[in-house]
């Protein structure tokens, strides 16, 4: 699922959602990333939007965050928006290096998206994705249980960024039992 918009010309968005349930017995490697106050923003803000649904909290699982971080710093580095890595391997397989399906019985982990070239704040980064059915989707699923989210910021980034200076934000959702 793909879909850009075009909300200025100071502001450009790349939204991706996409989910997958599978059980492959993946290895797992932590980086242990530190979320900063921005995505402890959206984390904040996400939460808020699904108790207003009567949805549970999701708990910030650092093997996902690690997942998002190693993610949102690869597109901004290659110069891409999309879940697959750069080198085409599919992303479920990608977060699964790093949240384990090893030794459960059910596991499952879907991605949200988002790239802007302008003022970006959680508040924003939320009200796109509940702007757009697939994210709206992800964010609003009781499914879920734990969330990882990275943002990375770059002064100026190649490829479908043409050099702007963007943000661009991972969020990856996981439930494994």
């Amino acid at each position: 699922m793909f879909q850009c918009t075009r909300r200025s010309i100071a502001v450009f968005g790349c939204l991706l959602a996409c989910a997958v349930v599978v059980a492959p017995a993946l290895s797992s490697t932590s980086r242990a990333h530190r979320m900063g106050g921005f995505e402890e923003g959206v984390l904040a803000k996400l939460n808020g939007v699904r108790a207003s649904h009567g949805l549970r909290p999701l708990h910030l699982n650092a093997e996902l965050t690690d997942a998002a971080a190693q993610h949102s710093a690869e597109m901004g580095s290659d110069g891409y928006c999309e879940h697959n890595s750069f080198d085409g391997t599919p992303f479920w397989k990608r977060i699964g290096r790093f949240y384990s399906a090893s030794g459960r019985d059910y596991w499952s982990v879907g991605e949200n998206l988002l790239w802007s070239s302008g003022t970006l704040d959680p508040r924003g980064a939320i009200a796109e994705w509940m702007g757009s059915p697939p994210h709206r989707a992800n964010i609003l699923s009781p499914r879920w249980q734990e969330i990882g989210v990275a943002a990375s910021r770059f002064a100026s980034a190649g490829g479908v960024f043409d050099g702007r200076s963007v943000t661009i934000i991972t969020t990856d959702f996981g439930v494994r039992r």
